[in-house]
């Protein structure tokens, strides 16, 4: 047994509203708010990438194509399967985007998982020029995102188009495939990462669950002292407390 990874992304519709010109312009009357249009994942112990959209859903979409409750119930439906979720910018934006729409059908919240956000890896641990998922991968020589070809993708989706909607969903999955990459390369340096051991009967590394860790040395802090090791699968460094000596001071 191991931990279900769930990699996902959230495509969706913008708001629509009235103003007076193109720049820095107060919003008049909002029209119409936003709703999710698409969402792509994959599992990390699978490699199949998945995508559920509006269209998928003939008859509610033929009755009113930007009802996307049973897009939405699929991704709570995901959520509650998950053990731990992945998304790039998720803990702002797809997370939050996800509890609106859940809260907006009356779902209630999925249930708790742990959270990891690649943005905020990149930002913690890293100086790169920039911290976009597609400039990510373009570093890392490991990908980039499919070409969208701008905002008439996304104003073909809500006007129905059929050629609008195969490329946001190939867009969307292309995203998953370089949000697993990028994760992959950066989850060593994830000091936090939830511990895999919690999930499994056997004790390895805690954030691969590899079974082959090297021991390299110690690690001393300014009140113990912990045996460190390395995995050889994925570089991690984790350790183990040692019983040894107390240093914290006597308070009197």
């Amino acid at each position: 047994m191991e931990p279900k990874i769930l990699f996902y992304d959230i495509e969706t519709a913008p708001n629509l509203a009235y103003v007076w010109g193109h720049y820095q312009q107060d919003v008049i009357q909002h029209e119409r708010e936003w709703y999710i249009l698409c969402f792509a994942w994959r599992w990390g112990h699978q490699k199949t990438v998945h995508a559920c959209a509006l269209p998928d859903f003939p008859k509610a979409y033929a009755k009113d194509p930007e009802d996307d409750f049973n897009v939405v119930k699929k991704l709570h439906e995901l959520f509650d399967e998950a053990d731990i979720i992945v998304a790039h910018n998720g803990d702002s934006f797809d997370y939050k985007k996800a509890n609106a729409r859940f809260v907006k059908h009356g779902l209630g919240p999925a249930s708790p998982v742990a959270s990891i956000d690649t943005l905020k890896v990149a930002r913690k641990h890293f100086k790169f020029t920039t911290n976009h998922l597609n400039s990510l991968g373009k570093y890392l020589d490991i990908g980039v995102k499919t070409d969208t070809g701008g905002f008439k993708t996304w104003a073909g989706c809500m006007r129905g188009d059929p050629a609008a909607w195969k490329t946001m969903v190939k867009y969307n999955k292309q995203d998953i495939n370089l949000l697993y990459d990028v994760y992959m390369e950066l989850r060593p340096w994830m000091h936090n990462h939830p511990n895999w051991n919690m999930y499994t009967e056997e004790n390895g590394c805690p954030t691969c669950g590899h079974k082959k860790v090297h021991r390299r040395g110690y690690r001393r802090t300014r009140t113990m002292t912990y045996v460190q090791f390395k995995c050889q699968k994925c570089g991690a460094f984790s350790r183990q407390r040692v019983a040894e000596k107390d240093y914290r001071p006597n308070i009197m």
